[in-house]
């Protein structure tokens, strides 16, 4: 999934119009979004979509990453999950399947709008176009089964990269700094239920790997 930066293949008109509408979503995010602005390469573009409730992937945090082409408006970029899910609109190489960045694509549909459409897909999966044939099929004929493998990939692997964000906050470097008894107490608490993670992680990739 490595990108090539398409920066000077860009107008500069493009490169200004991309750069208001990201710096716009970094000041006022869109809920359940958080885009993560790249400074070097306007053209690679990364996101954090919040699993909406009510779906299997409502307990993660989900990595997305636009790619903007050298004819950017006028071709639609592509779309990836850097987060592993199960989902029958996304490949196994994270590559996302969905109208608004295929035949629907118009050149004046931006960044914010493939961002909601991303967040759509995930409330109401298209199994009618599915990369994932497999999460396509258990989608229509036994969701059950599409829910419960959904929501395993989703605390496997999509739990990470909101703690990652937490840890942006330096709440927990702040309490550690004095290195009183309360912070040693809580570095080791925290240890232990590291280590309480991983094995429940660890017990769950058995079960995903039997079904």
């Amino acid at each position: 999934m490595n990108s090539i930066s398409n920066v000077e293949n860009l107008s500069p008109q493009t490169i200004r119009h991309v750069l208001r509408e990201i710096q716009g979503l970094v000041e006022s995010p869109l809920e359940g979004i958080k885009i993560q602005l790249n400074d070097a390469d306007v053209t690679d573009i990364h996101a954090i979509i919040d699993g909406p409730a009510g779906t299997p992937y409502q307990s993660g945090s989900f990595k997305v990453k636009l790619s903007l082409g050298k004819d950017f408006p006028q071709t639609p970029p592509k779309a990836y999950f850097i987060t592993k899910i199960f989902h029958p609109n996304v490949a196994a190489s994270g590559e996302i399947c969905v109208n608004t960045l295929k035949k629907d694509w118009k050149p004046d549909l931006g960044i914010k709008h493939i961002l909601l459409t991303i967040k759509c897909l995930l409330i109401v999966p298209n199994p009618e176009s599915a990369l994932n044939e497999e999460a396509g099929k258990l989608l229509l004929e036994r969701y059950d089964d599409y829910s419960q493998r959904a929501k395993m990939m989703t605390e496997i692997h999509a739990q990470n990269v909101k703690s990652d964000s937490k840890d942006g906050d330096g709440e927990e470097e702040g309490d550690g700094a004095d290195g009183g008894p309360l912070s040693k107490k809580s570095a080791i608490d925290k240890k232990v239920q590291d280590k309480k993670k991983e094995k429940i992680l660890k017990e769950k990739k058995r079960t995903l790997k039997r079904l």
